[in-house]
């Protein structure tokens, strides 16, 4: 009885599986093979591909079709097929299986062999031989064509799985894998980990500025006339606020700054190595209820620090000379400005791991980078201002100035032994803690800043040359005309003598005689003068210490032309200020030594040590007796009869000084107005101070405008340090021979 055989192989597979035989093959008795599972795993494992059963397989070779053998097994029986189609017959006793298997065996061989001796018929080259035990063996082949191998041909369906060409691929894939991963392992620890974790660590750290207590200012005697208090400053963390407009809305009544400008500050900005900045400054010198207040808002991205504020608890008490800070405590003028890096420390710094998210956002991470540098704190400068004789002289200057509408005025005492400033006061002040209320001209250090024609009390300087040079000496005499002309110009006195009058060398300084004094110049020489204009320190800056301190200008001898021999000795084509002028009468009464005045006493470390500035420099200009004489001739001004200074007398005490009338030049020309001085010393017997008043009025001379508030100022400072009167009453003075 023939059955039906299935095209497939999966059915010839159950054919041969115990519970895939069917019944008339269990009655029949069939015997199978002694391997039922074989062909099975023939359909996993195509190292010996079996040939299709039941199909006939047809090659060509030189042009012909042969047809080969089918062998099929199937229950135990083989049967072959002929080119014909004549079919074997497939009993077979159980005796001869034996040579039935053998002869399946060999027509195996053979077909094997009819294949290879094809190929070579057709001029293919074979992709595989048997060896003597019949495995395939594969040719030697590329590393590619190694891994991926072709499958041979059949005219069957192909394999299902080929697991040795798989394990192969799967490796070759997993090494490629692993190596790329490992070399990029290996750069990112070598090369890039460090940049990656440093570029990470970046964008989350905070810093914060710890800012150094500025160092206070003192007078002579630890009074303080600047210092700073406790206070906080405002910053913004733009990382953190989402509306700017809507916060600066809330801050601006309480800062005081308009929210335009606070809400510029919130908004994001970048630092310069790229990462977004999370600290901008919106206020600093909070005071401490106020940022209390901002502090209860509870504002996301605002925060509070400590930090100090600068206080000038005078206000206007030496503003012009200690200058003010800016928001950020830097000096911007006065000593503020020229000690700054004495004041000011060194800023310490915080810097920190910051938290993000809602709740912590901005706080630092424990455990995370932590590094603060502590700041150091400035130093304090201790001056040689005394604040009580400061206060006096800014008073009576502003007193004697503001009746005559004077636009501006100067005062400034001397020690004269050590050249110690012990007040400079100008006019108009300002309140230092309210510095922009005010233009720069009211701001400036008019003792230092302002230029102008000194006049007449410039005269001293030609009698001390002339004394020292020997041109003049004590006697002489000189007899004198009512004007002089030089160069293109005529001189006049202010007090008029008849033409040939004879006076003496007290009567010229009393009197003020222009031409007494034009004609001891002559005599003198211009290149003697100047170089007793530069001993006396005029044409250069006193180096007191205050910032901007201008130099004056002197004229060189070479650049006198007709009219110079005539000005120049009389104070003009000349420029000065107040504190040169005081320097010059300091080294008339300090027995003829020129010292530089000093603003500076000491500069007290935070560890409470003091560094003196030291003795000031300090030169010999005239000798002992010719200053004691031109002390005796410009006592004479103050106390002989129609002198021009007698308003600058001190009762009780002998004064001497001379007074000036000039003018103030603007810009290369002679403003509006004159410039009234008195500059003088006493006691005159035994000097301790010096004091120029200087000021700049509509109209009026030194002695009408200056000397009385010379009178006044010099009575407050003798009577302050407890000089006592002098002894003696002034000798009378010879005017006329």
């Amino acid at each position: 009885m023939n059955h039906r055989r299935s095209s497939s192989r999966l059915g010839e597979a159950r054919a041969y599986h115990p519970r895939g035989r069917s019944i008339r093959e269990r009655q029949s008795g069939a015997t199978v093979s002694q391997d039922p599972f074989r062909p099975a795993l023939r359909m996993f494992d195509d190292s010996e591909t079996p040939e299709p059963v039941g199909r006939r397989t047809t090659r060509r070779t030189g042009g012909r079709n042969t047809a080969a053998s089918t062998v099929a097994t199937r229950s135990g029986a083989t049967a072959t097929r002929s080119s014909a189609g004549s079919r074997i017959p497939a009993s077979r006793t159980s005796s001869d299986r034996g040579s039935t298997t053998g002869r399946t065996t060999g027509a195996r061989r053979s077909t094997t062999a009819g294949r290879a001796t094809t190929a070579r018929t057709s001029g293919t080259r074979p992709t595989s031989s048997r060896s003597q035990t019949g495995r395939t063996r594969p040719r030697r082949q590329g590393v590619l064509r190694w891994l991926v191998r072709p499958r041979p041909r059949t005219d069957g369906p192909p394999p299902l799985a080929n697991s040795r060409r798989r394990l192969r691929l799967a490796t070759a894939l997993a090494l490629t894998v692993f190596s790329v991963i490992g070399m990029r392992l290996v750069e990112l620890q070598l090369t890039d980990g460090p940049s990656a974790a440093a570029a990470s660590l970046q964008s989350r750290l905070q810093t914060v500025t710890l800012p150094a207590a500025r160092g206070a200012i003192l007078d002579r005697n630890g009074a303080v006339l600047a210092h700073s208090v406790e206070a906080r400053y405002v910053y913004a963390d733009p990382t953190r606020i989402e509306d700017p407009e809507a916060v600066a809305a809330q801050l601006q009544p309480l800062l005081g700054i308009p929210a335009s400008q606070l809400a510029e500050r919130m908004r994001p900005t970048t630092r310069p190595d790229g990462t977004p900045s999370s600290f901008e400054w919106l206020a600093r010198g909070v005071d401490v209820s106020t940022a209390n207040q901002i502090a209860a808002l509870g504002l996301e991205g605002i925060g509070i620090g400590q930090d100090e504020r600068r206080l000038v608890p005078g206000n206007d008490l030496a503003a012009n000379l200690i200058g003010f800070t800016g928001e950020d405590l830097s000096g911007l003028e006065g000593l503020e400005a020229a000690y700054d890096e004495v004041l000011r420390g060194i800023d310490g710094e915080r810097v920190y791991e910051r938290g993000e998210g809602e709740y912590y956002g901005g706080q630092p991470i424990p455990g995370g980078y932590y590094q603060e540098t502590l700041p150091q704190p400035g130093s304090d400068l201790r001056l040689t201002i005394d604040m009580d004789v400061q206060y006096e002289l800014q008073r009576m200057l502003a007193a004697h100035l503001r009746p005559v509408d004077a636009t501006f005025g100067a005062a400034v005492l001397l020690d004269a032994r050590t050249g110690e400033v012990l007040a400079m006061a100008s006019y108009p002040g300002y309140n230092a803690a309210d510095p922009t209320a005010f233009d720069a001209r009211e701001r400036q250090d008019v003792a230092t800043r302002v230029v102008f024609d000194p006049g007449s009390v410039h005269k001293p300087i030609v009698f001390g040359a002339a004394l020292q040079e020997g041109v003049i000496a004590p006697g002489d005499t000189l007899v004198i005309n009512p004007t002089i002309r030089k160069g293109d110009q005529v001189f006049a006195d202010t007090t008029w003598h008849p033409p040939g009058t004879e006076l003496t060398l007290p009567a010229i300084m009393a009197f003020s005689s222009n031409v007494g004094t034009i004609m001891i110049a002559d005599e003198l020489g211009p290149e003697k003068l100047y170089e007793y204009q530069r001993a006396f320190g005029l044409g250069e800056p006193t180096g007191v210490g205050m910032p901007g301190e201008v130099a004056g200008q002197l004229l060189p001898p070479e650049e006198w032309y007709g009219s110079s021999y005539g000005s120049v000795p009389i104070g003009h084509s000349v420029d000065v200020t107040a504190l040169q002028l005081a320097a010059v009468y300091g080294a008339i009464a300090n027995d003829g030594v020129w010292v530089r005045p000093r603003l500076v006493q000491a500069v007290i470390r935070p560890d409470g040590t003091e560094e003196v500035t030291g003795p000031p420099d300090s030169r010999r200009v005239l000798s002992e007796s010719n200053a004691a004489y031109l002390r005796e001739l410009l006592e004479a001004v103050v106390t002989a009869p129609g002198a021009t200074g007698r308003a600058a007398a001190v009762p009780d005490y002998r004064v001497a000084g001379k007074t000036g009338t000039g003018q103030l030049v603007v810009d290369g020309q002679y403003a509006p107005g004159e410039v009234a001085s008195f500059v003088g010393m006493a006691p005159a017997d035994h000097p301790r101070y010096v004091l120029a008043v200087v000021a700049h009025t509509p109209s009026g001379g030194g002695g009408a405008v200056a000397a009385p508030a010379f009178s006044d100022m010099m009575a407050f400072a003798l009577t302050h340090y407890r000089v006592p009167p002098s002894p003696h009453e002034p000798p009378p003075v010879e005017l006329y021979p």
